[in-house]
């Protein structure tokens, strides 16, 4: 079985979100990249998520905001919008945050999952990895999740570990 169709089988994406908003960001030319969890999966062995982390230009995030409004489920966030639809449980979420603001224009095209995708470099993803753990509004199931995801990068990356501060690096052990 190829990654995509696992992946959409285990999202449960009988609307095709994924496609469609792929196709909508593709169509009007907006600038983004994979952040996240799929964005550690494209440098390292995949585990299975039913999110897919962008991060879209700045100058661009207003228009997409108002493209999105038309076709799917919106919900606002401080630092994000969350888009989904009914029949799937895939969730793209738009991180605003502007410390993401450079990602677009440092990416490469990666494998995610089997879609050629624009990822944010290594470096960045391992950054946006940092800052989560560090974020105390953020669940705690959740930065232990990212505190496994910068294990997964250090262990194949291990030049990077020098970028990881000592109470993450701490925890890993």
């Amino acid at each position: 079985m190829q990654a995509l169709t696992f992946w959409k089988m285990i999202t449960a994406d009988h609307s095709n979100l994924l496609e469609q908003f792929l196709d909508l960001l593709t169509q009007n030319h907006i600038r983004y990249c994979v952040i996240g969890g799929q964005a550690v999966n494209a440098y390292t062995e995949p585990v299975v998520s039913l999110d897919l982390d962008i991060v879209v230009a700045i100058d661009q995030v207003e228009l997409l905001e108002s493209l999105v409004r038309d076709q799917f489920v919106v919900k606002a966030f401080p630092n994000s919008l969350n888009i989904t639809l009914p029949d799937s449980d895939l969730r793209v979420l738009i991180h605003t945050d502007p410390r993401y603001a450079a990602y677009p224009d440092r990416s490469a095209l990666k494998n995610v999952l089997g879609m050629i995708l624009p990822v944010a470099g290594v470096e960045d993803v391992l950054r946006g990895k940092i800052w989560a753990v560090q974020d105390p509004q953020r669940r705690g199931s959740k930065r232990q999740k990212d505190v496994a995801d910068i294990a997964r990068l250090i262990e194949v990356h291990t030049e990077f570990r020098p970028l990881v501060p000592d109470e993450i690096i701490a925890r890993l052990l």
